[in-house]
Order: C-alpha cells, then sequence, then structure tokens
C-alpha cells in the first residue's frame, strides 16, 4: 500500500513538473507597450515596459517614480534584484538615462525568462513562464534568428499586390505602430511609389539636415500562415537615413499570441484577439 501511493505522489508531481508554469499579468497602454509592475532591490515600485528586443533592464531620465535604490557607476548598475509578481530575479543589470515607452519609468528585457520557455498571451494580458514545453496545439512554428539576445522573423511582403519580398524584421515591442522598414529595403523596393501613403512628417536637427517620416499602407504580409491586409507601414526619407533594421512593431506582435522555446530558436504564433483590430496610428 505504502509502494502503491509512493508511486501515485510521484507520478502526479510528474505531472505538475511538465506543467508547472508561473504566471506575471501585465496591461497594455493604449500605445501597445506592455507595463509590468516591479520591486526593485524591494525598495522602488517601478512600472517597466516589456521590451523584447533587449535582456537587461533600463531607467528612463523620464520616469515618475523613484529609483534611487538603483546605484550606478557610469550610467550601469549591477547586481539588481527584481521581483515582478511571485517571481524573483537575481543579478539584473541596469542601464541610465535610456527613453522608454509612455506610461513606463523604464524597460526590463527578456532575461527575466533565462533558460526558460516563456509565453506572451495577449488574449489574457499575461506572461507564463514554463520549465518545460507546454501545449502548441494551434500554435504554428518560426524560426528565430538571435542576434545577442535581439530576436529577427523573415516574413513576406506583398507590395506591388503581385511579387512577395522577403526581409527579416527585428521583433520590437519598443515600437508602438506596425512595420517600419529600413532605408535600404524602403529604397530597394521603391516604397515612397509603390505603396499608398497615408501621413508624413518633416523633422529638423540643429545641422537643418531633415528627417522625413512616412506612413503607408502595405496591400499583404505573411508572417507563417498567417495574412494581414492594408498593414500600416512607416519608413524614413529625406537627408538622413538612420534605420537600418526593419522592425516588427508592438501593433504587430499584439496581433498573435507567442511562445519562445528555451534555446530562443523557434516562436509558436497563434492569432490573438487583437489579429483583425485597427491598425495604431503612429504621429
Amino acid at each position: 500500500m505504502f509502494k502503491k501511493t509512493s508511486f501515485i505522489l510521484l507520478f502526479s508531481a510528474g505531472l505538475f513538473s511538465i506543467h508547472a508554469q508561473q504566471t506575471i499579468p501585465f496591461r497594455i497602454t493604449k500605445h501597445n507597450n506592455i507595463i509590468v509592475k516591479t520591486l526593485v532591490n524591494k525598495k522602488d515600485s517601478l512600472d517597466l515596459m516589456f521590451q523584447i528586443a533587449m535582456e537587461d533592464a533600463s531607467i528612463s531620465p523620464e520616469r515618475q517614480r523613484k529609483a534611487d535604490h538603483i546605484i550606478f557607476s557610469q550610467e550601469i548598475s549591477e547586481k539588481n534584484t527584481v521581483r515582478i509578481g511571485k517571481l524573483n530575479i537575481d543579478n539584473v543589470r541596469f542601464f541610465d538615462n535610456e527613453l522608454t515607452g509612455q506610461e513606463a519609468d523604464g524597460k526590463i528585457g527578456t532575461g527575466m525568462f533565462a533558460g526558460k520557455t516563456f509565453k506572451i498571451d495577449y488574449d489574457n494580458n499575461r506572461f507564463e513562464i514554463y520549465d518545460r514545453q507546454p501545449d502548441l496545439k494551434g500554435y504554428q512554428p518560426i524560426m528565430l534568428l538571435n542576434d545577442k539576445g535581439a530576436f529577427y522573423i523573415a516574413a513576406d511582403n506583398v507590395i506591388d499586390g503581385k511579387q512577395q519580398q522577403e526581409a527579416y524584421f527585428l521583433l520590437q515591442s519598443g515600437y508602438p505602430g506596425g512595420l517600419l522598414y529600413s532605408n535600404k529595403f524602403a529604397e530597394e523596393k521603391g516604397l515612397n511609389e509603390k505603396l499608398k501613403i497615408t501621413g508624413e512628417k518633416t523633422l529638423k536637427n540643429s545641422s537643418g539636415k531633415s528627417i522625413i517620416t512616412k506612413q503607408g499602407i502595405l496591400p499583404f504580409f505573411k508572417l507563417g500562415n498567417s495574412v494581414l491586409k492594408d498593414v500600416s507601414a512607416g519608413f524614413f526619407a529625406g537627408d538622413m537615413k538612420t534605420q537600418t533594421v526593419n522592425y516588427f512593431g508592438a501593433d504587430m506582435m499584439r496581433r498573435f499570441n507567442w511562445i519562445f522555446d528555451a534555446d530562443r530558436k523557434t516562436a509558436y504564433i497563434k492569432p490573438s484577439k487583437y489579429f483583425s483590430e485597427p491598425y495604431y496610428k503612429v504621429k
């Protein structure tokens, strides 16, 4: 009897370890940014924006809350603790004076999920952290290119209604809009002539050089087996052309639920409740 009971307990414990997970609630701002409430070094309560394009954390010079217990040396602070819900993270590196999204005091990256599979669940406004791979029913795999903690995905762009143009996009949850093309891609594909332009804004720097931002509509965008229509797409023109990579922004990310495997070589996506929502208007 004792052996049978022990076996049942061990079997149950094994099942629990397969499905064990931690859940971290978040909120989404009207600018599509993910905000998590944190307690840093057991003293500073900060709202941090989740930035998938970084591993560490940072504090904004425009923060609304005090961060007096993060001690910086040459704008870097090592070995901090961060608590998010029931998750405790040690040895977090913070950078000082980095701008962040609206409503946030700073940023926190994917280091809080180090070595774990994690899910961004836009349907339920939460992260889920797994010890092992969760149920992937209904999800499709897409390859990740991991460049020092920054994640790139490949997708097809139908620009002129005929030919698909494959491009790599950096997952960039800090950019509130949809797609933002690199200067090279915009010029090579003639986006200024081929896209329907819906908005334009000109800025000048201290040297009088102009930065022109344009917003257009991409007819079709294909990620895996999912096709989005009339996607909001931006690009730069003018004298200064500093956009070196394509962005897959927060407005695009929220249209899917995401599961990232522990080795960050594969992501699994499934359309979220936001898949067909109107696109964010970049101002």
